[in-house]
């Protein structure tokens, strides 16, 4: 090969960093264009990859982190430097502490302008680095490739998160030694837990008395529904889940008790205070923390995840059970039994449903959010997804909507982030385009990362937004409400969000009564854009919830 050959072949730095993205299954980029990036975005034109522009930064990570929750590959996102790349943080935050796999790539300055002040230059790797579980910035060409595939590998393993790569623009334009490529892909081997521990947590389930299941996020990661469906099942111990682990089980399962984490003591925590044995499975602290179900730290725990337990002085497990989740749950099932029903926590289930259904019908409006959310499960499909955004009504929606299968409703419950719901719709939508995805937002949410509506347009994924509306940020003020018998600051004024849809070129439906919800939501998946549902909420049924469950709880 002669000269003007090799420098025909011969790649950039901004071009090897696409290649390893391809060769790592990249399908996606969610960003905005920069002027220090530019190098990387001509790459990506002569790619494979569609580049997905996005109208901010925030929305972009956000499609990444839903993206790669419901893939479990590493979504990536992309900015550029200095107030670029801080408008991602809040996104890359919410994957790395959600167990979302995300890598995030920034512009940067050129090198030679490191050392001193310099315009929009941040030491974007001090930022990130708190985030996420690795942040590498490229100071020489020929190790593109090794970043890459570490920022993936790190994204990608158990628990996985976020990772981060900074590439200065002068390093971007800088050719690659020839010969450089990127590197494999491997997939690692399931580990399988030890057999000594198996049967040790085999005999602490035979001598329970009273055991429950606590399945959380790394159950629905690790695709062990199915396990956890069957060794419920056979073995006769009731399900409660998590937030970010709805649909683990189906919820008409009859030893399904849905899900904790409301900060209200709900039905459910009796059910866990009263357990002399509780089995994690896949559970993540960051959801919901021990000191919420094992005050005193005298229930027993076995602890069973492709992962230690974390350290938690009321979280200490007699027995862990480290490996593949599924293979660990069906060793256990063939050493040990169980005939007695849960008597008390199947009683308990009764009044749940009870509750749930008695909302079925109810005609007030503005709409009670049980009723809103009885209308939702009854339009949506067993597959169809909600993501829900962040505010009260998603402690409505882990009190209310129940699922039959997992990642059909995406909470983010590890940072709790407002914004999520809009843009994680768009990635849910773009992955998943024969289903139905309906965002369920706050009207405070939803004016976060409202512009996202656009990009939803533009990319042809025809998203459901459903408003609730009560012109205030009402988790806060529900909060405010429970301490302190009053509330203050939380108010605001809302567009008219029908006529803003239709300025986006998008569907608006304003709901007016309580029987329009379920034809409203049936034409609003008709149509082949966005659209977005006004719907007037009554959150006067929060503080109800808080006295009612007080209630409640004393009495079962």
């Amino acid at each position: 090969m002669n000269t003007e050959e090799k420098k025909v072949n011969q790649l950039n730095t901004a071009e090897m960093l696409v290649k390893c993205l391809e060769a790592e299954g990249v399908e996606y980029i969610f960003g905005i264009p920069g002027e220090e990036n530019l190098e990387v975005m001509n790459a990506i034109l002569n790619s494979n990859i569609k580049f997905i522009t996005t109208r901010h930064e925030q929305g972009a990570a956000f499609m990444a982190d839903v993206y790669g929750r419901l893939t479990g590959k590493a979504g990536v996102c992309l900015s550029t430097l200095g107030p670029g790349a801080t408008n991602l943080v809040t996104g890359v935050a919410d994957a790395d502490s959600d167990g979302a796999p995300l890598v995030a790539i920034t512009g940067q300055v050129g090198t030679e302008r490191m050392h001193i002040t310099s315009h929009q230059f941040l030491d974007l790797c001090k930022m990130f680095e708190p985030i996420t579980r690795k942040t590498k910035q490229i100071v020489r060409p020929d190790t593109v490739n090794e970043i890459v595939r570490l920022a993936f590998k790190y994204a990608e393993s158990e628990k996985p998160g976020a990772c981060h790569i900074d590439l200065p623009v002068n390093i971007a334009k800088m050719p690659v030694s020839i010969g450089e490529k990127p590197l494999q892909r491997k997939v690692q081997p399931k580990e399988h837990a030890d057999l000594t521990t198996i049967e040790e947590a085999a005999g602490e389930i035979f001598k329970a008395k009273n055991p429950i299941i606590l399945a959380g996020s790394s159950a629905i990661r690790n695709n062990s529904g199915k396990a956890v469906t069957e060794f419920a099942s056979k073995l006769k111990i009731p399900v409660i889940n998590t937030m970010m682990a709805k649909g683990i089980i189906p919820f008409d399962n009859k030893y399904s008790m849905w899900t904790i984490g409301i900060p209200q003591k709900d039905y459910v925590n009796k059910i866990i205070e009263e357990a002399d044995l509780v089995i994690a499975i896949g559970y993540d602290i960051v959801e919901y923390a021990p000191a919420k179900w094992n005050i005193n730290g005298n229930i027993q725990i076995v602890h069973i995840d492709t992962s230690q337990a974390h350290i938690n002085k009321l979280y200490q497990p007699v027995v862990e059970v480290v490996g593949d989740i599924s293979d660990s749950l069906y060793n256990i099932m063939r050493r040990t039994s169980r005939k007695v029903e849960p008597i008390k926590a199947l009683e308990i289930k009764e009044k749940m449903v009870a509750e749930h259904e008695s909302y079925a019908d109810d005609s007030a409006f503005p709409m009670k959010p049980q009723r809103i959310l009885n209308d939702v499960r009854k339009v949506m499909g067993p597959s169809d997804i909600v993501i829900s955004d962040v505010g009260a009504h998603k402690m409505w929606i882990a009190r209310h909507y129940n699922c039959y299968e997992p990642n059909t409703c995406i909470i983010s419950n590890g940072f709790a982030t407002m914004g999520i719901g809009l843009p994680g719709a768009v990635a849910a939508k773009l992955i998943n385009p024969d289903k139905k995805v309906l965002a369920i937002v706050g009207d405070g949410g939803f004016m976060m990362n409202n512009q996202e509506l656009e990009t939803a347009l533009r990319i042809g994924t025809p998203i459901v937004v459903l408003i609730f509306n009560d012109s205030n940020y009402g988790l806060i003020k529900w909060k405010q409400e429970d301490q302190y018998g009053k509330s203050c600051y939380v108010d605001f004024t809302n567009p008219d969000f029908v006529k803003f849809a239709e300025s986006m070129y998008a569907k608006g439906y304003r709901v007016e009564k309580a029987e329009d919800l379920i034809p409203t939501l049936e034409e609003a998946f008709k149509q082949v854009v966005p659209v977005v549902i006004d719907c007037q909420v009554d959150y006067n049924e929060n503080v109800k919830l808080t006295n009612h469950l007080s209630e409640v709880y004393k009495n079962i």
